[in-house]
């Protein structure tokens, strides 16, 4: 099982390590952030708990 911290873009806690590591920072969340302005987040329905 992955250990999801995005629903939306199925971003898992390895996704993020990796990211610090290629980039010296996480880029995920700015990433995330210009998903959301565009409408492509749906945290609601898929997250389980609806955040």
């Amino acid at each position: 099982m992955k250990d999801l911290i995005c629903y939306c873009f199925n971003y898992t806690v390895a996704d993020i390590e990796l990211d610090l590591q290629r980039n010296g920072r996480s880029t995920i969340l700015d990433r995330i952030l210009s998903e959301k302005k565009t409408g492509g987040c749906d945290c609601a329905l898929k997250n389980p708990k609806g955040r």
